[in-house]
Parts: C-alpha cells; structure tokens; sequence
C-alpha cells in the first residue's frame, strides 16, 4: 500500500482502452447532453494478440481493516453461514467472478508478517502497528488461507516478509507449505494438513521502496537476489518470484531490479493508485462533482503511459519478455467513509469506481504481451474492493459487476481495435471520451469491451469488423442515473447490469449508440 505523495498529472492517450452502512449518496446534479458526437473504429478479428492472462482478475487480501476479519473470516462459532470460518455469502460471491488467484497477506502487513504467529493452536494477539491500531488475533493464517483458495478455487499468491524478516524465515515458510517430507511437514501434518500445498507465486518483499524497508533501489535488488536463491520448491514443482516492483513513476527502480536481480525472479510488480487531489486521499468516494468524476478518471487513464514506460525499460534488458509485469496494487483510493477507522480504508464504491475498473481492464488488454497479472486493491471492505460487509449483511458494488462483465476475458486472445474517439473535457481534465478493447475467447465469440467516460454525452459508435461474419450481437450495460449513484445494504441494486439491445451487425458493420457514463460489454456471433 503506498505512502508517497503522488502528484496530479494530465491524462494520458488511450487508444484501446463499513461496520456501520453507509447512506446512499446525494444525486450528482448533471450538464444537459450536447449532440450525440461519433466514434469510429476498426476491430482486427482476424489478426490474433496476446493471451489475456487470467491472473490479471488476481484478488487482494490485506490483514487490513475488516478486509479479513468480519469481511471474509467471521470464525467457525458465527451465526454468520461459514465453511470452517470463512463467510458463505462473500465465498460464494467471489466463486461466481472465478477469481483466479488471491494475494496474501500483505501489502505493508506482510512487512513485518511472521508465518509462525499464525500456525498451530496457540497464536499470540498482537497489535497492527500499519493498519488502524487494533489488534491481530492472527486467528488467519497459513491453515486457514489456504483453505480459503481452496474453497474459491483459487491458485495462492503469498507475499514474503523482507521488511523485518529473515532468508531463512522466509525459505521455511515455503518449505513449511510445499514440502512432502521432511520435520516442516510433520509439523504441518500434526498442526492438520498432511499434504503439501502448490505455492505457485511467491512475493520475494513487499514495496521494498517503502514500508517494506525504505530501500535503496541497489539494496533492494541485492536483497532480492539473495532471497530468491533460497526460495527452494521440491523436485517436478515450480514456483514463480515476484520482485517488489516500482512505485508509480520510479522508472530507476525497475531499471535497477530488472538489470541487477532480473534474472532470479519470474515477475515484478508495479503499483499504483488512483488519487484524485494527490497524497494523501483527501476527497470523498461518494460525494462528488462532475470535476471529481473527471479528474478521477484522468488519473485512472495514467496506468496506459506507467506500463508503457516501465515496458520499455523491461524491454531493454529482457526482450523476449521472461519476466512478467504484475500490476498487484491498483485501484481507487479516497478519503475513508465517515464515521469508520481511518486506518480501515474502508470507503464506498459509485459508478466512477466502475468506470475506473473498465478502463483498466481495457488498459491491460493493451499491454497484454507483458502484464500476466494484476491485483485490485481491495476484495473485501478495502479501498474499491468487490463486496462490502456489515455484519451478516453484504452487497455487490458497481466494481464486482465490471469484473463479471470482463469474465470472458480470462484467457482469451487479445484482438487489435483502432479507436477514433471525441474528446471529454472538463475543466484542466481533458481525455478520450470513449475507452475499448476486444477479445476472441477459446469458443471463437468475439467480446468487446466499451466505456463511455463521459458523463453527459451518448456516444454513437461504428465498428468495421475485419475477419469475422458476424451475424448477431448480445450485450450488457452498466450505468445508472446519477455519477455517484451507489450499492447499499438498503438498495443493493442501484448499479447493476441489464441486457442490452441497442447494437446491430450488418454486414461487417458493428453499430450501436454508448449512452453516457457507462460501461458495454457485447458479444458478436
């Protein structure tokens, strides 16, 4: 999780693109629509890109606010419905999205996160110095994790603790896990799980730039270098490092760790979130004016020129790219709820934050050929998390919604789509009004993905189609009446997907009108 402050920047191109429930948000009064302006675009489904690598729908769990606790754990005696302790509702919620894989248990929480404080029957209470002040049961731990993923059906992202940890620590920890034989698996038997566990992705640190260290860039790949030499998985098994990426536009930094510790690790991270106003967060997630919607969509738009610039560096020094980009912190961030810990980075999710996703979404579809895996922060009560929690109580939020939307996408081919698109402006805040990208899954159907990130205007849109005879087309839209309209325990369904019918196909002529502030996901036959 990130503590620099970040500063306010144009928008960028894109060519593809509460323990306590919080009230629905006051309507975002809106500018009367001007004249329907046109979008034109060429979509090459006879040419194939890259795999849309499923790992970019990855999940993150941070030992965070009620991310773990009340949100995803509530304990075996709750009168709360749970499978061994983890909730039925928000289990059965993220099995639907197919979430791939989950990152754990950090963020700055796995800095300092000793795997041992959370193994067997007696763990001791601790206080979590990072986040809000309260205590840490470590009543979560590894046991308990891994059933988590196994129970959605989910591959394990484990981030290691080089902030205060050791090598050998952290070398244990994965023997603990993997191992067949051997005392670590006697212990792991005897503490109730015999077989070794798959630890496909490992995390050699966490934000080594900040929480994790405060390191040097030299330091940082140094100590990076010697961790993975002692990450160690047993014979016909692999496990995949990923070294603590960037921060934001710290291109020294990837230069450093891709040059000097690029050839220990499979993966680097790259993190950064969307703050309209800058550091630290400071406005409201559900009020805003039409200058917040703007603002923040520009700055979610920036992730298009991060990745090409961190790319290009990569490219450099790995050219038949090895080593994969994983964005595994994004998303929005704002000033918490009212009335909720501040340390909690609990805050509610609007029709922005799904324009927000979308746009990303389209973005690494872009940059396909490098980013193999993302992770929004966060799956539970945290920051633009996928469902909200209060007590036995839970709802979907816009943001969930995008994701099912974009499910198609796992794994599908990445098709090239040339977009010519007006231009939204508001106020400084200048941007392409309209943000798409195509796939070709391993059925042959075609998705597209469209957004119209403007907030007054529909859109018309005409695709040429190359390489295909599509002869129908189905959709979804998502949108609702106000900017901020929101998901509540008291209306759940304020922004939800609905058929949509309002696109042709004739000949090699995809059509349609994109109303205003929504998202459209179309399906060619």
């Amino acid at each position: 999780m990130m503590r620099k402050m970040w500063r306010t920047i144009a928008a960028t191109l894109l060519l593809s693109t509460a323990t306590i429930s919080v009230a629905q948000a006051a309507p975002v009064a809106e500018t009367t629509p001007a004249a329907t302006p046109d979008v034109t675009a060429t979509l090459h489904a006879d040419a194939s890109g890259p795999v849309y690598d499923r790992r970019i729908f990855t999940q993150f769990a941070e030992h965070l606010g009620n991310g773990i606790y009340g949100g995803l754990w509530v304990g075996k005696n709750s009168k709360i419905p749970n499978t061994r302790g983890f909730r039925n509702d928000v289990v059965g919620a993220l099995k639907q999205l197919g979430v791939p894989v989950v990152r754990w248990p950090g963020g700055c929480f796995a800095d300092e996160y000793h795997w041992r404080e959370g193994i067997g029957a007696k763990r001791p209470v601790k206080i979590n110095t990072t986040w809000g002040g309260v205590t840490e049961p470590n009543e979560v731990g590894t046991h308990e994790f891994m059933d988590l993923t196994e129970q959605l059906g989910a591959e394990p992202y484990i981030a290691g603790n080089v902030g205060n940890g050791t090598v050998r620590e952290m070398a244990e920890w994965v023997e603990y896990m993997t191992s067949p034989a051997g005392s670590l698996a006697d212990e792991r038997a005897k503490n109730g799980h015999k077989a070794p566990w798959k630890v496909p992705y490992f995390g050699v640190g966490n934000e080594l730039w900040g929480c994790g260290g405060n390191m040097r860039a030299e330091f940082a790949a140094d100590e990076t270098r010697r961790y993975a030499t002692f990450l160690k998985v047993p014979a016909g098994t692999r496990i995949l490092k990923i070294a603590s990426g960037a921060n934001v536009d710290d291109y020294k930094w990837t230069e450093t760790m891709i040059r000097d510790a690029g050839d220990q690790v499979d993966g680097l991270s790259l993190h950064y979130y969307t703050v309209p106003g800058g550091w630290p967060p400071r406005q409201s997630a559900a009020q805003f004016d039409e200058g917040g919607w703007a603002e923040t969509l520009s700055e979610a738009l920036r992730m298009d020129d991060l990745i090409t610039k961190h790319t290009a560096i990569m490219d450099k020094y790995d050219p038949k790219k090895r080593v994969f980009l994983a964005v595994d912190e994004w998303g929005t961030w704002f000033k918490g709820d009212p009335g909720t810990n501040p340390g909690f980075l609990r805050q509610q999710n609007t029709l922005r934050d799904a324009l927000v996703a979308a746009i990303h979404l389209n973005i690494f579809a872009k940059h396909a050929d490098r980013v193999k895996m993302s992770a929004i922060a966060q799956m539970v009560n945290v920051l633009q998390a996928m469902v909200l929690t209060d007590g036995a109580k839970m709802v979907k939020t816009p943001t969930y919604h995008v994701f099912m939307m974009y499910k198609p996408y796992m794994d599908a081919t990445v098709l090239p789509i040339e977009l010519k698109s007006p231009r939204y402006n508001k106020d400084k805040w200048a941007m392409p009004a309209v943000s798409a990208s195509a796939v070709r899954d391993k059925t042959g159907k075609v998705h597209v993905g469209l957004a119209n990130l403007d907030p007054n205007r529909p859109m018309t849109v005409s695709v040429q189609i190359d390489g295909i005879a599509g002869s129908a087309v189905s959709g979804q839209l998502l949108t609702a009446p106000a900017m901020n309209t929101l998901n509540s325990f008291a209306v759940p369904d304020g922004v939800a997907p609905v058929a949509f019918d309002g696109a042709r196909i004739v000949g090699k002529t995809l059509s349609l009108t994109l109303p205003a502030k929504s998202v459209v996901m179309l399906d060619l036959q």
